[in-house]
């Protein structure tokens, strides 16, 4: 009985029954959201934020972070919008190019030994400023193919419950339970390791950091699939979303510790967040002070299930 309640348990528990207390918090202050249409457009925004949460994700692992991310899903947003839509062809090979880009970042901060803070931070203009010139006043059109894929209404479960599932499973199985995503992970745990062993931590920094950029890229297309339109600002948020969905869902900052799973449900417990703070009715300028009380709490708990883990 004791191991079921163990603090590691616990510990793995805490992201999944933060999510269901604010689930319940909602219904219960709202119960028209107790159904197919509600779930529906409660989570509606959760998929973006949870692909840009993974890409953070992939970053942490080998204890970086990145600053860009948001201005990053912003410009994806504006050229799907744009050159995607009206021409595809340069559309693909924009996207496919800024996933280099990304690789290329992850090989410049280690081989010049460069905080991935300032680097990123600096990204985060160059992003914001391409996305200004490729749309520089709100609008464009989604392609139609992203837009019925973020719609589908299948049945019994709403497509943003489903996406997350599969979201979550599949990154979790190739990261977690695969051997060359064992290595991957390593370049967080123990790089030195790795290195002695035959690995190339720039390799697997590269790797790691276009998987970045291939799910900031998924993030992007699938926000403008639900907003039909984008704008250079549209995900600038995105960026302290995803930070706080990875380390609620029980990643670290350091020494690869990450949980894609438990990413995902970081990512839409914060989803849910603005939506139970605006059925309290709380005034809008308090509701970003409101969402970083949540984070405190939580975080707060697991110091002292991590603390009881240590003693045990």
């Amino acid at each position: 009985m004791s191991s079921v309640f163990s603090p590691r348990m616990l510990r793995s528990l805490l992201p999944p029954l933060s999510l269901a207390a604010l689930l319940i918090a909602i219904f219960w202050l709202q119960p028209r959201t107790m159904s197919y249409f509600g779930l529906n457009l409660l989570l509606n925004l959760a998929v973006p934020i949870a692909l840009a949460t993974i890409a953070q994700m992939f970053i942490l692992c080998v204890n970086e972070l990145d600053l860009s991310i948001g201005a990053f899903v912003s410009l994806v947003a504006c050229i799907t919008a744009t050159w995607l839509h009206d021409t595809p062809l340069l559309g693909i090979l924009a996207l496919a190019a800024l996933i280099g880009v990304y690789a290329l970042l992850g090989a410049l901060i280690h081989l010049r030994n460069l905080p991935s803070i300032v680097v990123t931070l600096g990204m985060s203009f160059v992003w914001l400023g391409l996305a200004v010139l490729v749309l520089p006043t709100p609008g464009g059109k989604a392609p139609e193919y992203i837009r019925w894929l973020m719609t589908l209404k299948p049945a019994v479960v709403p497509f943003p419950i489903i996406a997350c599932i599969a979201l979550a499973l599949v990154v979790h199985v190739a990261l977690m339970r695969s051997a060359y995503g064992a290595i991957l992970r390593g370049a967080g745990g123990n790089p030195r390791s790795l290195e002695r062993a035959g690995w190339s931590i720039l390799k697997i920094k590269m790797i790691m950091f276009a998987l970045a950029g291939f799910f900031g890229v998924l993030s992007g297309m699938a926000l403008v699939g639900l907003t039909t339109s984008a704008d250079a600002n549209i995900a600038l948020r995105y960026t302290l979303l995803s930070i706080a969905g990875v380390i609620l869902g029980g990643g670290e900052f350091v020494g690869g510790r990450v949980s894609p799973i438990g990413a995902v449900i970081g990512a839409v417990t914060l989803a849910l967040a603005g939506s139970f703070l605006s059925f309290l009715r709380l005034n809008p300028d308090w509701q970003i002070g409101a969402q970083g009380a949540i984070l405190i709490i939580v975080l707060a708990l697991r110091v002292l299930i991590s603390r009881a883990e240590k003693r045990t």
